[in-house]
């Protein structure tokens, strides 16, 4: 076992990306340290403070879902591949006008094309409508806006926003670091609630 500390001043601040860059990135690939691991990771708190942490928490997630003194109830949407934005809009209703507090995407649920993400968002919102209408209660749906690119990301959250959705949802890990904090950025700047999935962990 071998211990390092690194100098803070090697780091950009807030930079996710550069952290495991700097500490897991090219040694890894030298052929004399093939047996190397990386076992444990410890980051100082002056470091940790450059980064601007969760845009929301959970009460703020209660506030906009009107929901206290007691545990949300939610589910997603099953089968989470195959149907179109119809049907999972549908599904969706089906949930949130039975008692379900928020209803989400699956990690996988992204612009298929039995299900393009611009119409499954429309669909959703509609059912998010719906179901308040008839309830009388504040409903919720975390929107995947995980894309192929950055740009793409972010055009989905906008459009989730202009829906009137207040939740969107991102894979963090197949997503990467940059797009998650770019996006995070994006929700604090827009009154956004962002739901990260733990894909790949």
């Amino acid at each position: 076992i071998a211990y390092v500390a690194y100098p803070l001043d090697l780091f950009e601040e807030g930079s996710v990306t550069n952290l495991f860059t700097s500490i897991v990135g090219n040694v890894f690939g030298f052929k004399a340290l093939r047996a190397l691991r990386l076992e444990d990771l410890r980051i100082p708190p002056a470091y940790v403070k450059t980064f601007q942490g969760p845009p929301h928490g959970i009460q703020v997630e209660r506030d906009k879902l009107n929901k206290y003194g007691r545990s949300l109830l939610g589910c997603t949407i099953k089968p989470k591949l195959g149907l179109s934005a119809k049907n999972y809009g549908r599904a969706v209703y089906e949930c949130l006008r039975g008692g379900l507090d928020f209803t989400k995407d699956d990690e996988n649920v992204n612009s298929q094309p039995f299900m393009r993400w611009r119409d499954r968002f429309l669909f959703v919102a509609e059912a998010i409508y719906k179901s308040q209408a008839e309830t009388g209660e504040i409903k919720g749906h975390y929107l995947n806006a995980t894309a192929g690119t950055v740009e793409e990301m972010l055009k989905r959250a906008e459009t989730a926003r202009d829906f009137g959705v207040p939740i969107v949802m991102h894979d963090y890990l197949t997503g990467g670091f940059t797009a998650n904090t770019t996006l995070a950025h994006y929700c604090r700047n827009h009154g956004l609630l962002l739901h990260i999935h733990r894909a790949m962990h």
